[in-house]
């Protein structure tokens, strides 16, 4: 078919693959470990922003080491208890503990995620970096935390988006949608 200089160019779209099916969505929606996730979800990224704040303190000023290591081993310990609790939600929306084909990638980066931050917990009990060492070593897992909760969020506004009408009911007397 000839293109029409009226209307824009089209390219095919490949059909996506819903992040849910319906079932899946069922059991997210059932599941008490959807509402754990929500919670922890925003109370990490808050120890995630003192804690940033924390650790660039310290590297700019070398003054409160002490409380830029509480707050990356607290940040640390909301992580792992997201992970576990994570893996439980997983298996109860889609059957398995991780690396679910919906969240793959996000899982494989939560990995690298993780294992950052327990090479920090590990460099502060064995003394194996110096204190700047081990600050530029959190804010390296913290910079890997953010490229996951970016994957999180688009994967978060992409089942939004699914379950959105399609086609928005046009105002009465509109003539925005009259063909």
């Amino acid at each position: 078919m000839p293109h029409r200089p009226d209307r824009p160019l089209q390219t095919p779209r490949r059909a996506r693959t819903p992040l849910y099916t319906p079932a899946e969505r069922a059991r997210r929606d059932a599941s008490p470990w959807t509402l754990v996730q929500a919670v922890l979800a925003p109370l990490q990224f808050i120890a995630f922003a003192v804690s940033v704040m924390l650790v660039l303190r310290f590297l700019s000023t070398g003054e409160g080491f002490f409380a830029a290591t509480v707050s990356v081993v607290v940040k640390t310990l909301v992580l792992y208890t997201i992970m576990v609790t994570g893996a439980i939600w997983e298996r109860d929306v889609f059957g398995q503990y991780l690396f679910a084909p919906a969240f793959f990638w996000e899982d494989v980066v939560s990995f690298a995620v993780l294992a950052l931050h327990t090479a920090y917990l590990i460099a502060l009990y064995t003394g194996a970096l110096d204190a700047r060492q081990q600050m530029l070593l959190a804010l390296a897992a913290y910079v890997a935390y953010l490229v996951n909760a970016a994957q999180f969020l688009l994967k978060l506004r992409s089942a939004r988006l699914e379950t959105a009408p399609r086609h928005a009911t046009p105002p009465a007397g509109s003539m925005k949608y009259a063909k």
